[in-house]
């Protein structure tokens, strides 16, 4: 699988430089994270529309084991996460919230040895919608002030008409006016998508071109496959990924 390759060859980088020093212990990183997606698969929950998979994962480690990775826990757990992230987007996955990894202890273990347990946790709903990521408070304080600063529905003359496909389903025109996606039926583009957030990120005309923009969802946005933070210029063709579903923009 190329995503576990990427994520080995970057972990490889980070045991031969900053962490040279800690993974002296049998436990390797991508040991850990081939193991993570073993369980994520073995755990998938099949509902009427959708496949779930737990979303909480304890790695229990032995003492020894542990104390090597003493101090690098926190971004070895999200890289892990983030790994998990892309393979359930790959295999078309839903996810309750974003994974989350923790590091436990059991000193029944012996050095080499670790364990999983994997938990599918829902989370706690404040509206009474179908489960989502990204509906928190972070959501809404973020796309507050974005939207004081720079309204979405000014009108802008110097640009007509796109289009939003949907990847396995239809295509909407958005206007001059630009469009919002996400996952509220009130929404310009509605994406039946757990891992999408209520109202997830805006397309819409900025100077002389199109740009997207994240409303302060968890996941975030990529376009054509690379991560992006903050306004985002995009042209005819490219492809916007929100949660696990692909949105390709069109100039018509």
């Amino acid at each position: 699988m190329s995503v576990l390759r990427n994520l080995e060859s970057k972990l490889a980088g980070l045991v031969e430089g900053t962490f040279s020093r800690a993974f002296k212990s049998e436990v390797r990183p991508v040991e850990i994270a081939r193991k993570l997606t073993k369980e994520m698969d073995e755990h998938k929950v099949q509902s009427l529309s959708r496949v779930y998979a737990p979303n909480e994962y304890a790695v229990w480690l032995s003492k020894q084991d542990r104390q090597q990775f003493e101090g690098y826990e926190e971004e070895l757990a999200s890289e892990l996460a983030g790994y998990l992230l892309e393979h359930a987007r790959s295999e078309r996955i839903a996810l309750m919230t974003s994974p989350q990894i923790t590091f436990r202890t059991d000193e029944r273990l012996r050095l080499g040895e670790f364990g999983i347990q994997a938990r599918l946790v829902k989370p706690p709903a404040r509206e009474q919608d179908a489960p989502s990521q990204g509906d928190e408070g972070h959501t809404q304080v973020y796309s507050a002030s974005a939207r004081l600063s720079e309204p979405l529905r000014e009108p802008h003359p110097q640009r007509g008409e796109a289009r939003l496909h949907v990847e396995h389903g239809g295509s909407v025109t958005v206007s001059a006016r630009g469009a919002v996606l996400g996952r509220s039926r009130d929404c310009d583009v509605v994406l039946d998508d757990a891992n999408v957030s209520r109202r997830h990120a805006e397309v819409r005309p900025s100077g002389g071109s199109w740009i997207v923009n994240d409303l302060g969802s968890t996941n975030g946005i990529k376009v054509n496959g690379r991560r992006v933070d903050g306004p985002q210029s995009i042209r005819h063709g490219d492809v916007i990924e929100l949660g696990t579903s692909r949105v390709t923009f069109e100039l018509e």
